[in-house]
């Protein structure tokens, strides 16, 4: 963009660069003094604790005596480039020597307790790390039959919970997990 070209007057640069006249003038502002100190202390938090997510940190900026709000820390946090690391869970990783069984489930009527459970293993997000919940339930009553908790993705916790449930239950005719269907003939505990 030239101010003093020959042919072409300003207005005309503009419109052929679909640009608005007035962006010319434009002159960014930067962040002010108190966001350039929030950023400081933000960055050397997330040092300390490079877990921590905007809403942590916008805690964190609360605890020490800071008005900064989350969407604040947030803009300032994606500005600075600071993305938070934590380790994903793997609860959906399956043994490749395990068998896959046929979905047996697919147009059956379930009818009575004792027909049909499922289990499921979903995790907790804690501050350092998961916690990782099995839970046992029948399909027809809904209920819970019996659920675990643990640090870690161990088969142990999930087995308690099953040998649990079959010991106050009985044994069902199918079990429906994530992916697999295991026949009650198969032996499950």
């Amino acid at each position: 963009m030239k101010q003093d070209h020959p042919d072409l007057s300003v207005r005309r640069q503009c419109s052929l660069l679909s640009l608005a006249r007035s962006s010319l003038s434009y002159q960014p502002r930067g962040e002010s003094a108190e966001n350039l100190a929030f950023m400081k202390i933000i960055d050397r938090q997330f040092l300390e604790t490079p877990w921590y997510g905007s809403r942590q940190m916008a805690r964190h900026m609360q605890r020490e005596g800071h008005r900064c709000g989350r969407h604040r820390v947030r803009r300032l946090m994606r500005l600075m480039r600071l993305v938070p690391i934590y380790q994903e869970p793997k609860t959906s990783t399956k043994h490749p020597e395990h068998k896959i069984y046929p979905y047996l489930l697919k147009g059956l009527a379930i009818t009575r307790p004792n027909q049909v459970w499922c289990t499921d293993i979903s995790y907790i997000p804690m501050r350092r790390g998961f916690l990782y919940l099995v839970a046992v339930m029948d399909w027809h009553s809904r209920k819970v039959l019996s659920w675990r908790l643990s640090n870690s993705m161990d088969a142990g916790f999930c087995v308690e919970a099953l040998k649990e449930a079959v010991h106050k239950f009985g044994s069902p005719e199918i079990i429906n997990t994530d992916s697999h269907t295991i026949g009650a003939s198969s032996r499950v505990v």
